[in-house]
Protein backbone atom coordinates (compact mmCIF):
# COMPACT_ATOMS: atom_id res chain seq x y z
CA UNK A 1 0.00 0.00 0.00
CA UNK A 2 1.13 3.32 -1.11
CA UNK A 3 1.87 5.94 1.46
CA UNK A 4 -1.42 8.55 1.83
CA UNK A 5 -0.63 11.87 0.38
CA UNK A 6 -0.54 14.92 2.79
CA UNK A 7 -3.40 16.62 2.89
CA UNK A 8 -3.54 20.21 1.06
CA UNK A 9 -3.05 23.01 3.90
CA UNK A 10 -6.82 24.52 3.34
CA UNK A 11 -8.33 21.01 3.88
CA UNK A 12 -6.20 20.40 6.81
CA UNK A 13 -7.47 23.82 8.41
CA UNK A 14 -10.69 22.62 7.69
CA UNK A 15 -10.29 19.65 9.95
CA UNK A 16 -8.75 21.54 12.31
CA UNK A 17 -11.12 24.09 12.84
CA UNK A 18 -13.97 24.00 15.50
CA UNK A 19 -17.11 22.18 14.78
CA UNK A 20 -20.31 24.51 14.42
CA UNK A 21 -22.47 24.19 16.96
CA UNK A 22 -25.53 23.01 15.07
CA UNK A 23 -23.45 20.44 13.28
CA UNK A 24 -21.63 18.70 17.12
CA UNK A 25 -25.05 18.00 18.30
CA UNK A 26 -25.53 15.85 15.40
CA UNK A 27 -21.64 14.15 15.39
CA UNK A 28 -20.69 10.67 16.55
CA UNK A 29 -19.15 11.52 20.30
CA UNK A 30 -15.70 9.84 20.46
CA UNK A 31 -13.24 10.03 23.25
CA UNK A 32 -10.54 12.76 23.57
CA UNK A 33 -7.52 13.10 25.50
CA UNK A 34 -6.91 16.88 26.99
CA UNK A 35 -3.05 17.77 27.25
CA UNK A 36 -2.97 19.85 30.16
CA UNK A 37 0.27 21.27 31.43
CA UNK A 38 0.62 21.60 35.06
CA UNK A 39 2.60 24.07 36.66
CA UNK A 40 4.36 23.65 39.59
CA UNK A 41 6.91 25.40 42.13
CA UNK A 42 10.20 25.71 41.60
CA UNK A 43 12.73 23.96 43.34
CA UNK A 44 14.51 24.58 46.69
CA UNK A 45 17.77 25.12 44.19
CA UNK A 46 15.85 27.63 41.91
CA UNK A 47 14.40 29.31 44.47
CA UNK A 48 17.72 30.28 46.14
CA UNK A 49 19.24 31.07 42.83
CA UNK A 50 16.43 34.15 42.70
CA UNK A 51 17.37 34.90 46.12
CA UNK A 52 20.85 36.11 44.79
CA UNK A 53 19.31 38.08 42.41
CA UNK A 54 18.01 41.38 41.88
CA UNK A 55 14.76 42.54 43.26
CA UNK A 56 13.06 43.31 40.14
CA UNK A 57 14.45 39.36 38.86
CA UNK A 58 12.83 38.26 42.88
CA UNK A 59 9.65 40.01 42.59
CA UNK A 60 8.77 38.49 38.91
CA UNK A 61 9.97 35.23 40.03
CA UNK A 62 7.76 35.36 43.26
CA UNK A 63 4.86 36.36 41.53
CA UNK A 64 5.06 33.27 39.17
CA UNK A 65 5.54 31.35 42.71
CA UNK A 66 2.63 33.06 44.29
CA UNK A 67 0.37 32.80 41.42
CA UNK A 68 1.18 28.87 40.97
CA UNK A 69 0.08 28.20 44.41
CA UNK A 70 -1.34 30.96 46.69
CA UNK A 71 -1.33 28.74 50.01
CA UNK A 72 2.69 28.72 49.48
CA UNK A 73 3.65 30.48 53.08
CA UNK A 74 6.87 31.64 51.00
CA UNK A 75 5.98 32.63 48.35
CA UNK A 76 3.91 36.07 49.04
CA UNK A 77 6.38 37.55 51.69
CA UNK A 78 8.89 37.15 49.29
CA UNK A 79 7.37 38.68 47.05
CA UNK A 80 6.43 41.55 49.15
CA UNK A 81 9.58 42.20 49.78
CA UNK A 82 10.94 42.42 46.48
CA UNK A 83 8.02 44.84 45.59
CA UNK A 84 9.41 47.22 48.29
CA UNK A 85 12.69 47.11 47.66
CA UNK A 86 12.30 48.75 44.20
CA UNK A 87 9.89 50.81 45.69
CA UNK A 88 6.74 49.59 44.80
CA UNK A 89 4.91 49.93 48.44
CA UNK A 90 1.72 49.89 47.61
CA UNK A 91 1.92 46.32 46.29
CA UNK A 92 4.06 45.02 48.17
CA UNK A 93 1.01 45.89 51.13
CA UNK A 94 -1.33 43.68 48.49
CA UNK A 95 0.98 40.79 47.79
CA UNK A 96 1.38 40.69 51.92
CA UNK A 97 -2.32 40.67 52.58
CA UNK A 98 -3.37 38.16 49.64
CA UNK A 99 -1.00 35.87 51.96
CA UNK A 100 -3.06 36.42 54.76
CA UNK A 101 -5.76 35.79 52.98
CA UNK A 102 -5.25 32.21 53.15
CA UNK A 103 -2.77 31.92 55.51
CA UNK A 104 -4.11 34.19 58.45
CA UNK A 105 -1.49 33.09 60.51
CA UNK A 106 1.60 33.76 57.94
CA UNK A 107 4.46 35.71 60.62
CA UNK A 108 6.38 36.42 57.43
CA UNK A 109 3.69 38.11 55.83
CA UNK A 110 2.58 40.23 59.05
CA UNK A 111 5.73 41.80 59.47
CA UNK A 112 6.19 42.40 55.01
CA UNK A 113 2.91 44.09 55.80
CA UNK A 114 4.28 46.25 58.49
CA UNK A 115 7.51 47.45 56.37
CA UNK A 116 4.73 48.03 53.81
CA UNK A 117 2.75 50.81 55.24
CA UNK A 118 5.85 52.00 57.25
CA UNK A 119 7.59 52.56 54.09
CA UNK A 120 4.30 53.75 52.05
CA UNK A 121 4.19 56.63 55.09
CA UNK A 122 1.27 54.92 56.60
CA UNK A 123 2.70 53.46 59.95
CA UNK A 124 -0.81 53.51 61.50
CA UNK A 125 -2.31 50.63 59.22
CA UNK A 126 0.68 48.60 59.74
CA UNK A 127 0.39 48.65 63.49
CA UNK A 128 -1.93 46.26 63.58
CA UNK A 129 -0.20 43.17 61.85
CA UNK A 130 2.97 43.80 63.34
CA UNK A 131 0.64 43.59 67.10
CA UNK A 132 -0.57 40.45 65.97
CA UNK A 133 2.62 39.48 64.73
CA UNK A 134 4.34 40.65 68.39
CA UNK A 135 1.47 38.61 70.02
CA UNK A 136 1.90 35.57 68.24
CA UNK A 137 5.77 35.17 68.55
CA UNK A 138 6.63 37.40 71.25
CA UNK A 139 10.11 35.69 71.23
CA UNK A 140 10.60 37.54 68.02
CA UNK A 141 12.34 40.89 68.40
CA UNK A 142 11.49 41.88 64.63
CA UNK A 143 8.06 42.96 65.47
CA UNK A 144 9.04 44.84 68.50
CA UNK A 145 11.76 46.56 66.37
CA UNK A 146 9.27 46.79 63.66
CA UNK A 147 6.76 48.51 65.89
CA UNK A 148 8.46 50.84 67.58
CA UNK A 149 9.16 52.65 63.65
CA UNK A 150 5.38 52.02 63.39
CA UNK A 151 4.71 54.10 66.99
CA UNK A 152 7.50 56.80 66.19
CA UNK A 153 5.96 57.32 62.79
CA UNK A 154 2.17 57.73 64.32
CA UNK A 155 3.95 59.67 67.32
CA UNK A 156 3.24 57.19 70.11
CA UNK A 157 7.09 58.22 71.75
CA UNK A 158 6.52 55.86 74.40
CA UNK A 159 5.18 53.08 72.68
CA UNK A 160 8.07 53.20 70.54
CA UNK A 161 10.74 53.20 73.33
CA UNK A 162 9.21 50.19 75.05
CA UNK A 163 8.89 48.17 71.93
CA UNK A 164 12.42 48.96 70.98
CA UNK A 165 13.52 48.62 74.40
CA UNK A 166 11.78 45.06 74.52
CA UNK A 167 13.65 44.40 71.14
CA UNK A 168 17.35 44.83 72.70
CA UNK A 169 16.04 42.39 75.76
CA UNK A 170 15.31 39.67 73.06
CA UNK A 171 18.48 40.80 71.22
CA UNK A 172 20.73 42.13 73.02
CA UNK A 173 22.94 44.87 71.09
CA UNK A 174 20.94 44.16 68.07
CA UNK A 175 22.59 46.61 65.17
CA UNK A 176 19.19 46.86 63.19
CA UNK A 177 16.82 47.33 66.38
CA UNK A 178 19.54 50.09 67.46
CA UNK A 179 19.67 51.44 64.07
CA UNK A 180 15.77 51.56 64.03
CA UNK A 181 16.22 53.82 67.49
CA UNK A 182 18.58 55.97 66.71
CA UNK A 183 16.58 57.44 63.15
CA UNK A 184 13.89 57.81 65.29
CA UNK A 185 16.00 59.99 67.44
CA UNK A 186 17.37 61.77 64.52
CA UNK A 187 13.99 62.84 62.96
CA UNK A 188 12.96 64.00 66.41
CA UNK A 189 16.20 66.34 66.79
CA UNK A 190 18.17 64.44 68.97
CA UNK A 191 21.48 63.96 66.86
CA UNK A 192 24.17 63.26 69.62
CA UNK A 193 21.35 60.78 70.89
CA UNK A 194 20.97 59.55 67.95
CA UNK A 195 24.93 58.87 67.15
CA UNK A 196 25.14 57.11 70.67
CA UNK A 197 23.06 54.56 69.58
CA UNK A 198 24.93 54.48 65.97
CA UNK A 199 28.27 53.92 67.57
CA UNK A 200 27.16 51.16 69.49
CA UNK A 201 25.47 49.52 66.50
CA UNK A 202 28.22 50.11 64.28
CA UNK A 203 30.54 48.69 66.98
CA UNK A 204 28.50 45.32 66.58
CA UNK A 205 30.16 42.09 64.04
CA UNK A 206 26.76 42.29 62.06
CA UNK A 207 26.34 45.91 61.28
CA UNK A 208 25.45 46.80 58.01
CA UNK A 209 26.86 49.20 55.56
CA UNK A 210 23.59 50.61 56.10
CA UNK A 211 24.23 51.71 59.83
CA UNK A 212 27.75 52.87 59.01
CA UNK A 213 26.44 54.86 56.65
CA UNK A 214 23.54 56.28 58.84
CA UNK A 215 26.68 56.58 61.42
CA UNK A 216 28.43 58.75 58.93
CA UNK A 217 25.25 61.12 58.33
CA UNK A 218 24.92 61.52 61.92
CA UNK A 219 28.07 63.12 62.56
CA UNK A 220 28.36 64.78 59.67
CA UNK A 221 25.27 66.91 60.79
CA UNK A 222 26.91 67.72 63.70
CA UNK A 223 30.03 68.94 61.56
CA UNK A 224 32.30 66.44 62.64
CA UNK A 225 33.02 66.55 58.56
CA UNK A 226 36.13 64.12 58.81
CA UNK A 227 35.18 61.42 60.69
CA UNK A 228 31.99 60.86 58.68
CA UNK A 229 34.06 61.57 55.02
CA UNK A 230 36.17 58.84 56.47
CA UNK A 231 33.20 56.15 57.28
CA UNK A 232 31.98 57.29 53.65
CA UNK A 233 35.13 56.92 51.84
CA UNK A 234 35.69 53.34 53.65
CA UNK A 235 32.30 52.05 52.38
CA UNK A 236 31.92 53.28 48.84
CA UNK A 237 33.14 54.00 45.99
CA UNK A 238 34.71 57.47 45.41
CA UNK A 239 32.05 58.90 43.18
CA UNK A 240 28.79 57.49 45.86
CA UNK A 241 31.31 59.15 48.63
CA UNK A 242 31.41 62.30 46.86
CA UNK A 243 27.67 62.08 46.17
CA UNK A 244 27.03 62.05 49.93
CA UNK A 245 29.28 64.47 51.19
CA UNK A 246 28.13 66.67 48.76
CA UNK A 247 24.43 66.41 49.97
CA UNK A 248 25.93 66.61 53.67
CA UNK A 249 27.70 69.75 53.00
CA UNK A 250 24.17 70.89 51.74
CA UNK A 251 22.23 69.95 54.42
CA UNK A 252 22.66 72.71 57.39
CA UNK A 253 19.62 74.08 59.31
CA UNK A 254 16.75 71.55 57.30
CA UNK A 255 14.43 70.00 59.10
CA UNK A 256 16.00 66.89 61.07
CA UNK A 257 12.97 64.81 59.97
CA UNK A 258 13.32 65.61 56.34
CA UNK A 259 17.48 65.05 56.66
CA UNK A 260 16.42 61.62 57.51
CA UNK A 261 14.01 60.53 54.99
CA UNK A 262 16.20 62.21 52.09
CA UNK A 263 19.21 60.17 53.73
CA UNK A 264 17.43 57.05 53.40
CA UNK A 265 16.50 57.70 50.24
CA UNK A 266 19.66 58.75 48.90
CA UNK A 267 21.37 55.36 49.95
CA UNK A 268 19.07 53.43 48.22
CA UNK A 269 16.17 52.53 51.30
Amino acid sequence: MSPMPALPATIAALILAPVPAAAAQDAPTAPTAAVAVARVPASAETRATYERMDALSRSLFWATEQEINPADPVAGPKLAQALREIGRYDQAATAAEATLTVQPTNLEAMLELGRAHIARGQAFYGVAPLEKARDQAPRDWRAYSLLGVAYQQVRRFDDARAAWNQALVLSPDNPDVLANAAMAAMTAGDAPGAETLLRRAAAQPTASIKVRQNLAMVLGLQGKTAEAEQILRRDLPPEAAERNLRWLAGRGGADPADQARTWSSLQGG
